[in-house]
């Protein structure tokens, strides 16, 4: 599939659910959510059809994002059954990691192929601050599972904020140094509840890279990231930088609400419900098509400072 700018979407993420067993300072309210009724939320059987539908037009990846997609009963089916479908060649999953040391040999055996983990601390207390009660032993645990069942490449999710974990940066880069991690570090965007910190504690990519002349550069298949390593590292340290570098001319992404819409880009306002047509399927594919084709040039948030969307980051899975 290829948009009005000739760029090729070939992967697709799908926000399972706005719930969440955490409530990070920077993405969930701490009173949480109002939750959906049962008649708001795509069925499976109904996502089934529409992941069918975007595999037939050309995605090749997909990844399940939540809120936090494992505390959903019957995820290893859905895994499953995107997997076996003749063009998939990729099932991945962002999760918090608080359930996933029980659920990944499951998981894996379902299909899935790799993971990434959240994860903005290795402070047991700072970690219980940030999400407002985690535990960070189960996170920890979670990753040893992952590497020891070769569910891998197991990246970590860290996103930065100046006051709060800029203390940290070294002892995530070095975590690299001995464990097959793959560190990346992102910078805090002003959407949702991220807003209230973005001022204060959105902080530059380049600061880090300036201050650690031990990263060697290296060429990696990400378009979204800048991937480094230390000399004889294991892991490897990336840095995303949507505002200060951000990469839309690249973009290959599409994605799906928990709620049936797509939604063309991350930070645009707009959204394309498909449940009217999940029954459908010559009108389904016909409205992926042309959301697809019509998908915004880029964002703005070097300029707006803030996101168009209205949805929470925990409404759409990042």
């Amino acid at each position: 599939m290829l948009d009005h700018k000739g760029r090729t979407i070939d992967y697709l993420r799908v926000s399972l659910t706005d719930r969440c067993n955490l409530r990070c300072i920077y993405c969930m309210p701490e009173e949480g959510i109002v939750k959906k009724t049962h008649n708001d939320i795509i069925r499976f059987e109904n996502l089934e059809k529409v992941i069918s539908a975007f595999t037939a037009l050309g995605i090749k990846k997909v990844r399940f994002t939540g809120g936090e997609p494992l505390i959903l009963k019957g995820i290893e089916k859905l895994i499953k059954y995107t997997s076996s479908l003749p063009s998939i060649e990729d099932v991945s999953l962002t999760t918090n990691g608080i359930l996933l040391a029980d659920m990944a040999e499951e998981l894996k055996k379902a299909g899935l192929n790799r993971v990434n983990i959240s994860l903005d601390t290795l402070n047991k207390e700072k970690f219980k601050e940030i999400t407002r009660g985690g535990d960070i032993n189960k996170v920890l645990s979670a990753i040893e599972k992952c590497i020891s069942i070769n569910l891998k490449p197991v990246k970590i999710n860290t996103v930065l904020m100046k006051g709060i974990n800029d203390d940290e940066i070294e002892d995530f880069i070095n975590l690299t140094k001995d464990m097959p991690l793959h560190v990346r570090f992102i910078e805090l965007m002003p959407i949702g509840e991220g807003l209230k910190f973005f001022e204060k504690s959105s902080m530059k990519i380049d600061e880090i890279i300036d201050n650690h002349k031990e990263l060697i550069h290296i060429k990696d298949k990400s378009n979204v990231a800048s991937v480094y390593k230390i000399d004889r590292a294991k892991g490897t340290v990336g840095f995303i930088s949507p505002i200060s570098c951000k990469f839309c001319s690249d973009c290959n992404k599409i994605r799906l609400t928990s709620t049936g819409t797509i939604k063309p880009c991350l930070h645009s306002e707009e959204e394309i419900n498909l449940k009217p047509y999940v029954n459908d399927e010559q009108m389904l594919r016909s409205v992926i098509e042309d959301a697809i084709y019509n998908k915004p040039d880029e964002h703005h948030l070097e300029t707006d400072k803030k996101s168009k969307t209205h949805k929470m980051m925990y409404q759409i899975g990042g």
